[in-house]
This record gives structure tokens, sequence and C-alpha cells, in this order.
């Protein structure tokens, strides 16, 4: 079975619509509730893990269920997807992102009185670092260095769980599922998560419309150079380990 590409960039919107409206909605709504400490890190993370694998069931089999600019770019640099396909990718990617987080900021503001004063405060829960009036205690070093890991091991873990010779593919998306859960489990007391550009565009271009959450969009191009750079890390790993033919 053949898809289009239209067909390609519309399942990478779907997709990616389906995995901020999981993970912004828990991120933002768990906030609200003032649900905090391990229990929200741990809703949080579930709610993207959950997410994030019933979107590549549904969508895998259409467009490779990227849902992820850091991702794309990975499988282009391991030699696994077009150059010219890989920015028609990501702006779907963007523009689901966006929808869902609108989504998100919407029911927020049908929510209690002053409910909405306080996402704006936290910019939808975007992902920062200490500075820029941002709520967040973890240095620009600390973060751009667990951004880069996460997204190394995330990508990896996607390029080396779809590889056709893989004799356990059939279960990649459980395995990026619960990779996914270990990096949001981290990282979401330093940072709160990102391992995906698409994942804090959203919430980041959303919330620089007021002045008490602008900090975000100024902080924003971290979440792009760093698991923009993990993902071609984990390429050229992948690159590297692939088998030869004729060794044993």
């Amino acid at each position: 079975m053949s898809w289009s590409w239209g067909q390609k960039y519309f399942a990478e919107f779907l997709g990616t619509f389906g995995l901020l409206l999981s993970v912004g909605g828990a991120a933002v709504f768990s906030g609200v509730a003032d649900d905090s400490g391990a229990a929200r890190v741990i809703l949080i993370a579930a709610a993207l893990a959950f997410g994030v694998l019933g979107m590549i069931y549904a969508f895998g089999d259409v467009s490779g269920a990227h849902f992820n600019p850091a991702v794309t770019i990975g499988f282009w640099v391991s030699g696994r997807f077009p150059g010219r396909q890989v920015v028609p990718y990501i702006i779907a990617q963007l523009l689901g992102g966006v929808v869902a987080t609108g989504i998100v900021a919407a029911v927020a503001w049908g929510g209690p009185s002053g409910t909405f004063s306080f996402v704006q405060m936290i910019a939808l829960a975007s992902q920062g670092y200490s500075g820029n009036g941002a709520p967040y205690a973890w240095s620009l070093t600390a973060v751009f260095l667990l951004e880069v890991t996460f997204t190394f091991f995330l990508v990896l873990v996607i390029l080396f769980a779809t590889r056709s010779e893989n004799s356990s593919k059939n279960l990649a998306p459980i395995g990026i599922a619960l990779t996914l859960l270990m990096t949001n489990l981290v990282a979401i007391p330093v940072d709160g998560a990102s391992v995906n550009p698409a994942r804090s565009f959203a919430p980041a271009i959303l919330s620089a419309a007021w002045s008490s959450g602008q900090w975000a969009i100024k902080e924003d191009w971290l979440f792009w150079v760093a698991p923009i750079i993990g993902g071609i890390v984990a390429a050229l790993v992948d690159r590297a380990m692939r088998a030869r033919p004729g060794t044993a």
C-alpha cells in the first residue's frame, strides 16, 4: 500500500497534535490543580507515553510517525528519509503542535478564576532554563546537556527499533513510548522535558502574545539546537552500527 506525501503530512500533523494534546494538557491542567511533586511528574510522563503509543500505532504505517523535528532530521542524516521532505514534515509537526496547544489554552480560558493567569505565567507549560523570568532553576548549560543527551537516546532507540532487519520491530512503538516515559521522568524536574522542538515551540509561540510568558520564546532556541544535535549524533551512530555484508 502506498501513501501520498499529502497523506503523510496530514498524519504528521495529526500525530503531533495528539502528542501535544496529551502532554500539554497533562502539564497545564495538573499544574492548575496544584498537583505537585513526583505525582505530577509521573502523570505528565505517562500521558505523553500513552499518547505517543497510540499515535504511533495509528499513523506509523502512513508517515513513519516522526512527530518530532529532531527525529525527522535524524532519519534524514541516517539516509532513511528524503531531504526534500524534511521541511514539509517539520511544518506539519509544528502546525499540529500549535493547534493542540491552542485547544489546551482555550480549555484553560474556561477554567476557574485565576486559571488562565496561572497558565500565562507558566507559558502553557513550556520548557526553559534559569533566566529571562522563567520558572526554572537549572542553568542553560545543564539544560542543554540534558536535552542533547536524552534526545540522542530517544532518536537512537527509534532508529534502531524501526530497522527493517530488527526482529522485534513490531514492538517498536512500545519501546519508543517507554523511552519517552524515561526521558520525561528524568527531565521534567529539570526543564519541563522537551526532547522535541515541536513540543517546546508550540507553547512558546502562543505564550509570546502576553508579557508574563515571553520568557518561553526567548529560551526556545535551546530546545531546537540541543535536540537536533542529539538527533544528528544518534543518526551518525546508527550509520556506524549497521551490519556489513559478509560479517559474522
